[in-house]
Parts: C-alpha cells; sequence; structure tokens
C-alpha cells in the first residue's frame, strides 16, 4: 500500500505542469482607443486678419452717358467674431456660421474727370452667413464654405483744395461668398484655424445731387466691389472631447 501511494504521488507531480501547459492563459484586457475629436456643437470665436478691396468707380449722367474713373485697391485689417453650429456623421461635418467683422479699408485718389477733385471709398464692417461641408481627420478639419456677404461702404467725392466733401454717401450691399479653411482642436473645447474667404460684391450705385460745376450733369456713381479676406480664427466649443461622432446607417 505504501508503494502505491508513493507511485500515485510521483504520477501526479509529473502531470501537474502538463495540465498547466494546457490551461488557457487569460488575455490581456485591450488597450484603451485614442480619443475622437467631435467636432459636432455650437462655438464661438474670434477672428482677425487682412483684407483687399478691389472698386472700380464710373460717374453716371442723366442720359446715361458714363465716365469711367477707373479701379483701384484697398487693404487694410480686419478683426471680428463669429458664431455658428457643426455636426458631424463619421469623417463628415456640417455647419452653419454667422461671422461679422469691423474693417479698415481706405483709399482715395485724384479724380480723372477732374484733377482738382477726388474719390473716396471707404469699407467699416463685413459680414458673412455661410453653410459648410468638411472632412475631418481627428482633430483636423479641412472645409469648403459658401453663402451670402454683406459689406458696409463710404463713398465721397472731395474738394482737393479745402477737404470738403461735395458729394457723400453710405449703403450696406449684398453679394456672395466663397471660401476655404483650416481648422486644428488643441483642446478638448478648443480649435485655431486660417481662412481664407472671396466676396463679389457686384455693383452699386448712389444718385446725388450736387450744384459745383465740375459734376454738372452727372446724377450717379456705380461702384463694382470685390474682396479678399484672409483671417485666423479661435473657437471655442461647447461639448466634451471624447462622444463618437454619429454613424451613419444603411
Amino acid at each position: 500500500m505504501k508503494k502505491l501511494f508513493v507511485f500515485a504521488a510521483v504520477a501526479l507531480s509529473m502531470a501537474t505542469p502538463a495540465l498547466a501547459a494546457d490551461m488557457a492563459v487569460k488575455a490581456p484586457p485591450p488597450a484603451p482607443l485614442p480619443a475622437i475629436y467631435n467636432w459636432s456643437g455650437f462655438y464661438i470665436g474670434a477672428n482677425g486678419g487682412w483684407a483687399d478691396s478691389h472698386n472700380c468707380w464710373d460717374f453716371v449722367g442723366a442720359a446715361g452717358t458714363v465716365f469711367g474713373e477707373g479701379c483701384n485697391d484697398r487693404s487694410g485689417a480686419v478683426a471680428g467674431g463669429q458664431i455658428g453650429y457643426r455636426w458631424q456623421a463619421n469623417q463628415f461635418v456640417f455647419g452653419l456660421e454667422a461671422q461679422g467683422d469691423w474693417a479698415d479699408l481706405s483709399r482715395t485718389r485724384v479724380s480723372l474727370l477732374d484733377p482738382t477733385l477726388s474719390t473716396q471709398v471707404k469699407t467699416d464692417a463685413i459680414g458673412l452667413f455661410t453653410g459648410q461641408i468638411g472632412w475631418a481627420w481627428n482633430a483636423a478639419l479641412l472645409y469648403v464654405k459658401g453663402g451670402a456677404a454683406v459689406t458696409g461702404n463710404r463713398f465721397n467725392v472731395l474738394d482737393n483744395a479745402t477737404g470738403a466733401a461735395l458729394v457723400t454717401a453710405s449703403g450696406t450691399r449684398w453679394g456672395g461668398t466663397v471660401g476655404v479653411g483650416f481648422e486644428y482642436g488643441f483642446a478638448p473645447n478648443w480649435s485655431v484655424g486660417v481662412e481664407y474667404d472671396h466676396l463679389w460684391m457686384g455693383n452699386f450705385s448712389n444718385s446725388f445731387t450736387t450744384t459745383d460745376v465740375r459734376l454738372t450733369g452727372f446724377v450717379n456713381d456705380r461702384i463694382s466691389q470685390d474682396v479678399d479676406m484672409v483671417t485666423l480664427r479661435i473657437n471655442y466649443r461647447f461639448g466634451g472631447w471624447g462622444a463618437p461622432p454619429v454613424t451613419a446607417r444603411y
């Protein structure tokens, strides 16, 4: 009996490593997935940069005759803010945005009609109301935009000797805009970007009356405008970092 017990103990000790080798090893826990930047939500931000306004000016007579004053460019600073909403489906990002900027675009030039006169155009405000569509790579977003544009302008005809305004008018003109931008989320709710926009504002006419003999016969000035604008932007988005974007189902 004693020999039988010893034999059984030896056999059990030899079998234990084999049984242990056949047992399944518990897999390590999976590594956590990287955070996915979610572009969905309301955002508000600020922007600043540079703009160039291209204007062509014509004097129009009562009989429809036109005197071309020529074209000139006006460059200056812009600064303002934007507010919008974006929603994301897979890597596609859609959005709506309203942007308003103070502008300092002004130029005065000697008139071709009469060298004793000068024409002056000032743009002091720019607004954009646009839709967006973009493509996101996690925290990086490339987008295009388009919609309506509005500018606030003031027009003067000046006497060179005295600096007095012989004709003055102000107006708000509407047109269209297209643009492209790149934005990067550098923190859970913060992003920075750069954007280019082109505005085409068409022709705007200002009727006027004056007793100055140098402008006799002219009753209207017609001014066309196009604007190119480049801005740096910073946005704060309301919402969390890690919520995954909506996944389209078919």
